[in-house]
């Protein structure tokens, strides 16, 4: 009897010990799959060279990139917690790997978070302007393909900054600082020789935001020096700076977005349309000392039904001064509107359509992008 009464303790007591250990202890499997069917028309000229293409086929990542990830927190006690998050971009059409084919292309960070002091994660991860400012400036933020706010403003296209220690505060009233330290923008961090150039491209990134009940703003600012190690000289040592100013304010009926900024000597993510030759990608910013561009967009976005979302939005990218690199630019033009119906709590389905003036800022270039698709979070 006494026997059967320590292994009832016993094995109440493991019991008890692995509910408290599963309770501290969380790893969450979460993930988008995004499709649909796409036609996209660019035509103008590029280089000199007249240009006419057209692509008609499946959508990927249409309202949102597709992706999946593991995302973790251990309780560590008194209001701390330890956290991870990997996360992996991926083409639904093709099953490949995005972010130049990294495992983790999209987020790779281990870290603390505090109820008290705030977050603090390592590794590779979207910079602040992405954070902040992309989802008050512009209804369609990080996603909607040619609609997303980062076709105007290049350092909110879901900039990504590898090497990167980040510090994020608490929520204030409302008010949350983030900054931001990359060792090396791209890649891993290399050895600077003695009487060397600087091999690493280096980062900052930082930004306030305040959000309280129909009230959004976002200020934020970022600089990145780039590496020593060109071949063309005029691109070593260029630091390329952006800020970026963003509001919003729901009036119930509809939500109105706000957006202004400027960057110079350069773009902080790569300019699109890579099969026209236009794209610069392999560091993932382009330099280009003297450049200045002015950013703004206006958006709306009101609920249709109880279900439905439409949104629509305006946004220019304007050269106010060229560099080294480009001496005819053109003003660019983005106008798109989209719509979003919600079969359920995770599904939806979309539509959304964006016609481009002077397009990555190409003085005679045009594109015109329709698309709808099917979207699905677990």
């Amino acid at each position: 009897m006494k026997k059967t009464l320590l292994a009832a303790a016993l094995v109440a007591g493991f019991a008890g010990l692995a509910s408290t250990a599963q309770a501290e202890t969380s790893v969450t499997l979460y993930g988008i799959v995004d499709a649909g069917i796409s036609y996209q028309r660019v035509k103008g000229t590029v280089g000199g060279v007249d240009y006419k293409g057209t692509r008609t086929g499946v959508l990927s990542g249409g309202e949102s990139p597709s992706r999946w990830g593991l995302r973790g927190s251990e309780d560590l006690g008194e209001g701390l917690r330890a956290v991870f998050v990997l996360e992996s971009g991926f083409d639904v059409g093709t099953g490949q790997s995005l972010q130049n084919d990294r495992l983790f292309g999209r987020q790779a960070t281990v870290g603390l978070d505090s109820d008290n002091w705030g977050r603090l994660d390592f590794g590779r991860q979207t910079n602040i302007a992405t954070k902040y400012f992309a989802g008050v400036a512009s209804p369609f933020g990080t996603g909607w393909s040619q609609a997303r706010a980062g076709a105007t403003f290049g350092a909110a296209d879901s900039v990504r900054y590898d090497n990167m220690i980040m510090y994020q505060t608490p929520d204030f009233s409302g008010f949350q600082f983030g900054v931001g330290y990359s060792f090396n923008n791209n890649g891993s961090q290399q050895f600077k020789t003695s009487g060397g150039s600087e091999p690493n491209s280096r980062a900052w990134t930082t930004g306030l935001r305040y959000t309280n009940g129909p009230i959004a703003a976002a200020l934020t600012y970022d600089q990145l020096k780039t590496a020593e190690t060109f071949v063309n000289p005029d691109d070593n040592g260029i630091s390329i700076k952006s800020w970026n100013l963003g509001a919003s304010y729901d009036f119930n009926i509809v939500k109105l977005h706000l957006g202004f900024g400027q960057t110079r000597n350069g773009w902080l993510s790569p300019i699109q349309y890579a099969d026209l030759g236009v794209q610069t990608g392999s560091t993932g910013y382009y330099a280009d000392d003297g450049l200045k561009v002015n950013s703004y967009t206006v958006g709306l976005s009101a609920p249709v039904g109880a279900n439905g979302s439409l949104m629509a939005s305006w946004g220019m990218a304007d050269p106010r001064s060229t560099g080294v690199h480009d001496s005819d630019l053109g003003k660019q033009h983005i106008y798109s509107l989209g719509y979003s119906y919600a079969l359920s709590k995770r599904t939806n389905v979309y539509a959304v359509g964006s016609y481009a003036d002077h397009a990555a800022l190409q003085d005679d270039l045009k594109s015109t992008f329709v698309g709808a698709g099917i979207r699905h979070q677990f």
